[in-house]
């Protein structure tokens, strides 16, 4: 018997894709780091790279647009059958996260799925598969 195959833990629209893409030509490689809450709510926060430390703790949860996109391991426990959907929206970041452009911020969707361990997984249907 065939099983289904799992859909990745995080993905990305493609008004997202299209920033990131617009983040990484203008100021170098980001990466994404889920907000567990305190300063940032549960935001997605996106890092210039080599501006945040990658513990010990953190899980890669996998790549948008070519980016990687962790979250804490406790975190990733509690939502590990939640896939992630990184999108945009209206109005500047709040808290440590750099903006997404044009008045825009990053924010996470989600939705209860089959997802496969963190860092598997092909794109899903809202990224393309060159994403």
């Amino acid at each position: 018997m065939d099983r289904p195959i799992p859909e990745p833990a995080v993905i990305a629209t493609r008004a997202a894709l299209e920033a990131i893409a617009h983040l990484v030509a203008e100021r170098g490689p980001v990466l994404f780091f889920q907000s567990g809450g305190c300063c940032d709510g549960s935001l997605p926060i996106c890092f210039q790279e080599g501006e945040f430390l990658i513990g010990d703790r953190d899980v890669r949860l996998g790549e948008v647009g070519g980016c990687p996109f962790y979250i804490d391991a406790r975190q990733n426990e509690v939502w590990k059958h939640t896939q992630l959907i990184l999108d945009l929206g209206e109005g500047e970041p709040e808290g440590f996260s750099m903006g997404a452009g044009d008045g825009r911020h990053f924010i996470t969707r989600s939705r209860v799925c089959g997802v496969g361990p963190a860092g598997s997984g092909t794109p899903g249907p809202e990224e393309p598969a060159d994403g």
